[in-house]
């Protein structure tokens, strides 16, 4: 069992971003007598799917339907289903997003291309 200090330490997080994870029910720590939160293995493993997920840009509501899915279907393949259909969007997504980044590259290279030859030009005349 963790602190919530040494939780939020490992994963480089507030401890704040801990307890609002906890107040939307992604995570569900213990508490000590003294009524501070511990974090078992469990929520620890929880967690670093709650960081990972938020890598890969799935929004909390996503996040909170995958992790939450394997303790309604202790086999896991619910979760799993779920989990490889929000991959499929999100990776739809960023193939998209490199489209669109790929699409501006090019303009903005021939913009560059074009200013370059006419800044050429233009100094050279001047000379």
């Amino acid at each position: 069992m963790k602190t919530i200090k040494e939780v939020a330490k490992q994963f480089n997080v507030s401890t704040r971003t801990l307890r609002y994870y906890e107040e939307i029910g992604l995570l569900h720590p213990s508490r000590s007598i003294s009524n501070q939160r511990t974090f078992s293995k469990k929520e620890i493993a929880k967690l670093k799917l709650i960081l990972r997920g938020k890598k890969f840009g799935f929004s909390l509501e996503e996040i909170k339907e995958m992790v939450l899915l394997f303790d309604i279907d202790r086999t896991g393949i619910q979760q799993l289903e779920r989990t490889v259909n929000y991959g499929e969007q999100k990776m739809k997504e960023i193939d998209e997003k490199i489209a669109e980044l790929t699409q501006m590259k090019n303009e903005l290279q021939q913009l560059y291309t074009m200013f370059s030859e006419k800044l050429t030009r233009l100094k050279g005349e001047d000379t």
